[in-house]
């Protein structure tokens, strides 16, 4: 592909924005609450146990949404090398939206409750289901920009210290969303 192929940013923002709002769409259809169904607005919630987890602007798995646009940049850079990074970009951005609305189905929120940390789990607010995304924006942004040694320590440091702050990550998060692990299961609950 040519670079007079590549997309001009101009054209990159409104095709992120159209994404976003099919995204937010779609989740309303799904009948997602807007804000907290908690009735109180916060920047953060910090609390892994707390029924607005999900439903404020941000929390301990925005940090997993860093992780998956880190993922996609080195997926994509591997997978297709000479498409221009708008273009990986646009690809990682589709990504994102399909598994934020694949997350708020009832089929998928009935997986997450087999989760020890996600027992009380009911999907995503519309607003931190759009922030989750550009968390992933970020991280993508932040692999195509450092170098890569600092994305595999980023990348690492993340797990790590989500691990240990939550007992919950990326990687944790999807061998339990693949199979519940009993051994995770106890660790995450305290038992081990």
């Amino acid at each position: 592909m040519t670079a007079s192929a590549a997309l001009s940013l101009r054209n990159v923002i409104l095709i992120a924005l159209a994404a976003l709002a099919f995204q937010a769409g779609v989740l309303f259809a799904l009948g997602q609450p807007l804000l907290c169904a908690c009735g109180h607005f916060k920047l953060w919630e910090g609390d892994v146990t707390s029924s607005g987890l999900s439903q404020q602007l941000t929390d301990w798995y925005s940090f997993t949404h860093v992780v998956h646009g880190m993922l996609f940049y080195l997926l994509a850079s591997i997978a297709a090398p000479r498409l221009p990074a708008a273009h990986r970009f646009l690809i990682a951005l589709a990504l994102e939206v399909g598994w934020e609305i694949a997350e708020n189905t009832p089929v998928v929120i009935r997986l997450y409750r087999k989760q020890s940390l996600a027992q009380g789990y009911f999907g995503d607010s519309i607003v931190n289901s759009l922030v989750d995304t550009l968390a992933m924006a970020f991280g993508f942004f932040l692999a195509w920009r450092l170098p890569l040694i600092l994305v595999v320590a980023l990348l690492a440091t993340i797990e790590i210290g989500l691990a240990l702050a939550i007992r919950d990550n990326f990687t944790l998060n999807v061998l339990n969303f693949i199979h519940p692990f009993d051994f995770i299961r106890k660790w995450q609950s305290g038992a081990l």
